[in-house]
């Protein structure tokens, strides 16, 4: 019996624009649209997934604890989501009305190669964040576990102090990461079941700790509870509050489109600037009120929900609500993970070899890389700094998705042609494959913010008044951003990438074979001898495609 030999190239589609697996294959290329499933409800699935997880509680809850009151920390959140979600909803509409992901659209604003440096940013967060992330599900895990079992909160520890984590929790750690592992290799276009579960039964976990926690408390307590600090320093304090509700966020505002790009038309994702603000209030709203309660009912601040469920005792209707909270949080950090990056990490991998790496095998790698390689508990436990690093990296990002919002809607004014995304020495190749226009405007966007970035990582770097830009890093590098990338554009065109229509390409109506490309003119290294000659549909409106 002859075994066939695994393949490990990977094929693109056959109406592939690019001119060789090199640059691209079927998870990169524009979706087919038989593939183009989602619905507007399976955005607000994917929202109300995404905003019930533990950080997103943390976050919001710990603003209670660092004084500033209870009104100004919910209004924290709501102007942090009102802002965070233009550039979910106007990326969210490129990926939609384009249909293909991040990386590739990241070269039409930065140029082929210079794009690199935004999926390289966002795979290495993308990766780091996994491994943060599996090591809440591990602690999720233990406090399942603690409900069925007691005596496990006594489970010996064989590791050294060293180790930065406990026989204990590392066994938690490897179980989550086994229960996870399959839903990494579930495909974006399937894994919209586990956001609509998710969206069932997560609020509901986060509805009765409310509901225990205004039980206990009698509720007035809750919202009487006194800010501490005052004048400019609580102001100062909001608006790193605003800064981290936005940082928060600010990788996937990059590549949403890495979802929306399976939506059947722009239309469905409409709905983003209304559910992402109500969601993550309501969430917000029930984890500032938990956290207020715990510390009417404990005497301190538990802004951590697994630390508060935790102090539960042992009796049975206890035990019964410790597990049940707890396997809600880990429905909730596995749907989180899975989403904002395990599918965004296979998708940059994806794009940086594509020609052995598609989303699957790229969201594997990040299963290893996050999970393992990177000793997430270790770098927890020990790395402060580097904490620090990847939650100040907005000072990047948003600097990031200002370019790619200025440049696809007030530069191109939505002119773009999806198959010289594809083609390296095509119109987006600009100066040996660098758009030097927004390599300054994120020079702009970043300088000025970039020494705060440093003393958030080690205080000793800079003085405190570095701080206060930091504060309003995000706002700041994606609006000013934007505006020197139209204004840079503007004063001194590229006229190669300046197209009369926008040229796009149904993958269903546009089959090609090569002599076809050679008859444009396009070799196997892309090169199209200048001005690229697109076989696309001119695409008059969304009915287009």
């Amino acid at each position: 019996m002859r075994f066939k030999r695994p393949r490990l190239q990977l094929d693109p589609l056959p109406a592939t624009y690019a001119p060789s697996n090199r640059w691209s294959n079927k998870d990169m290329d524009p979706v087919p649209a038989e593939q183009r499933s989602w619905r507007w409800y399976h955005i607000v699935a994917y929202w109300i997934s995404d905003a019930f997880n533990v950080p997103t509680w943390s976050l919001a809850s710990a603003m209670i604890a660092v004084g500033l009151g209870f009104r100004a920390s919910i209004a924290a959140i709501v102007v942090g989501q009102i802002f965070i979600s233009v550039p979910m909803t106007l990326h969210g509409y490129i990926g939609a009305k384009l249909h293909i992901p991040f990386p590739v659209l990241a070269r039409s604003s930065f140029g082929f190669y210079f794009s690199y440096f935004a999926v390289v940013s966002r795979v290495v967060l993308a990766c780091f964040w996994f491994g943060i992330q599996t090591t809440t599900g591990g602690n999720c895990v233990r406090e399942m576990i603690k409900a069925i079992w007691p005596s496990f909160a006594s489970f010996p520890n064989r590791l050294s102090a060293d180790a930065g984590t406990t026989s204990q929790d590392l066994l938690c750690y490897f179980l989550y990461w086994l229960i996870q592992f399959p839903f990494v290799l579930v495909h974006p276009t399937k894994v919209k079941t586990l956001f609509i579960l998710k969206s069932i039964l997560t609020p509901v976990c986060g509805i009765s700790l409310m509901a225990w926690a205004f039980h206990k408390t009698g509720g007035g307590p809750i919202f009487s509870d006194p800010a501490r600090l005052h004048g400019s320093a609580a102001a100062w304090q909001w608006l790193g509050g605003l800064n981290a509700v936005l940082g928060q966020w600010s990788t996937l505002a990059v590549n949403i489109g890495d979802f929306t790009r399976y939506a059947r038309s722009p239309r469905e994702q409409y709905v983003q600037p209304f559910i992402i603000p109500i969601a993550f209030t309501f969430i917000s709203f029930m984890g500032i009120s938990v956290t207020s309660a715990s510390k009417i009912i404990y005497g301190e601040y538990y802004w951590d929900p697994l630390q508060l469920i935790a102090r539960w005792g042992n009796s049975p209707g206890e035990r019964a609500a410790r597990f049940f909270c707890a396997f809600a949080f880990t429905l909730a950090t596995l749907g989180t993970n899975i989403a904002a990056n395990s599918i965004s990490a296979g998708n940059d991998f994806n794009a940086l070899l594509p020609r052995y790496l598609n989303i699957r095998r790229g969201s594997i790698l990040c299963a290893f890389i996050g999970g393992w390689v990177l000793v997430p508990w270790y770098i927890l436990a020990s790395a402060p700094r580097f904490l620090a690093f990847a939650g100040g990296y907005a000072v990047f990002l948003a600097p990031i998705a200002g370019v790619m919002t200025s440049d696809y809607f007030l530069v191109k004014k939505g002119r773009i042609s999806v198959p010289a995304m594809y083609r390296p020495r095509g119109i987006y190749r600009y100066q040996g494959g660098i758009n030097w226009r927004s390599l300054v405007a994120m020079l702009v966007g970043c300088i000025p913010c970039f020494p705060g970035f440093l003393h958030n990582i080690n205080p000793a770097i800079g003085g405190e008044g570095t701080m206060y830009m930091f504060s309003i890093s995000w706002i700041y590098g994606y609006f000013v951003t934007a505006a020197t990338y139209w204004l840079v554009s503007t004063l001194a065109p590229d006229a190669a990438s300046t197209l009369p229509a926008a040229e796009y390409g149904d993958l269903v109506t546009q089959l090609r074979d090569q002599e076809s490309i050679e008859g444009e003119g396009i070799g196997s290294d892309g090169s199209d001898g200048g001005r690229e000659k697109s076989v696309a549909v001119v695409a008059k409106g969304p009915e287009t495609f």
